[in-house]
């Protein structure tokens, strides 16, 4: 599905149902040099499933116009102004990695409007190496071989993920390639990385909220150490926020390494969270 947000076109896919903007939405938001599809499985079973789907590729990403976020703030304003365009007066936001960031102030900014918030592989600070971020400009390619192998577990989806025998790194190189070749014009690669790096409101978002929040953490995340979750956890908590916190014995891409935990994460949490 296609819409308008600020005047640029917009893709959402739907998890193949059509859109009923009266049943309860999900809006799912992937991270750097991701598109929509990260979310193929947990986004097609909630839409089979009683709820809208929108699992966005973000502006000057892939199939969506307009220019690329540089900053989570950008990027949160996108959310609301999407929200806008399909109708939806409230959504639970679920972001992966830049996503989770996205998610995080998109929902502090959103206030009731985000029912549920669920945060997945993240970190508060997220900061980037100096020498990642320098070679995510100068030598992109380089450095995409080199998260690819840092933020994998396993080199071998499990059978729900993308097919048995699904080689993950290279699909994740391939679809790398693909988001950083989308936009002549910016290289998207650089610029998440350097919204992730800049961030600094988590802790005052996380406050601000007003929904229950998910972590879903990986064990072996060597991109977003669970370690590095610990003081949004504490600061949600100690600000009086509903939180669950699921950790998978995976690494970053908990959505191929772990499909269907990552799903039954998501879906109890749902299922159960006030919203």
């Amino acid at each position: 599905m296609n819409l308008s947000v600020n005047g640029h076109s917009t893709y959402c896919y739907t998890g193949g149902k059509p859109f009923d903007a009266t049943k309860p939405t999900v809006v799912f938001l992937h991270g750097v040099l991701n598109d929509h599809s990260v979310w193929i499985l947990q986004s097609r079973y909630l839409a089979h499933h009683g709820f809208n789907v929108l699992a966005v590729d973000l502006p000057g990403h892939c199939r969506s116009a307009g220019e690329a976020p540089s900053s989570v703030e950008e990027a949160a304003d996108f959310v609301a102004a999407l929200l806008d365009a399909a109708g939806v007066r409230r959504a639970a936001l679920v972001g992966h990695s830049w996503g989770s960031l996205i998610a995080l102030e998109a929902a502090a900014r959103l206030q009731e409007r985000a029912t549920h918030l669920v945060l997945v592989g993240t970190a508060a600070p997220m900061k980037v190496s100096p020498a990642l971020l320098q070679a995510s400009l100068s030598e992109p390619l380089a450095a995409l071989r080199m998260i690819n192998v840092f933020s994998r577990s396993t080199l071998a989806a499990p059978p729900s993920a993308l097919g048995p025998g699904t080689w993950v790194y290279g699909a994740s190189m391939a679809l790398g390639r693909r988001v950083l070749a989308s936009n002549p014009k910016v290289n998207v690669f650089y610029r998440g990385f350097k919204a992730c790096d800049s961030y600094a409101n988590a802790q005052a978002a996380i406050a601000a909220i007003t929904c229950p929040v998910l972590f879903v953490l990986g064990a072996q995340d060597q991109m977003t150490n669970p370690k590095a979750a610990q003081p949004l956890i504490m600061r949600a908590r100690a600000a009086g926020k509903a939180v669950t916190v699921e950790s998978l014995p995976v690494g970053h891409h908990q959505m191929t390494e772990a499909p269907d935990q990552t799903l039954a994460a998501i879906r109890t949490f749902l299922a159960a969270a006030p919203g």
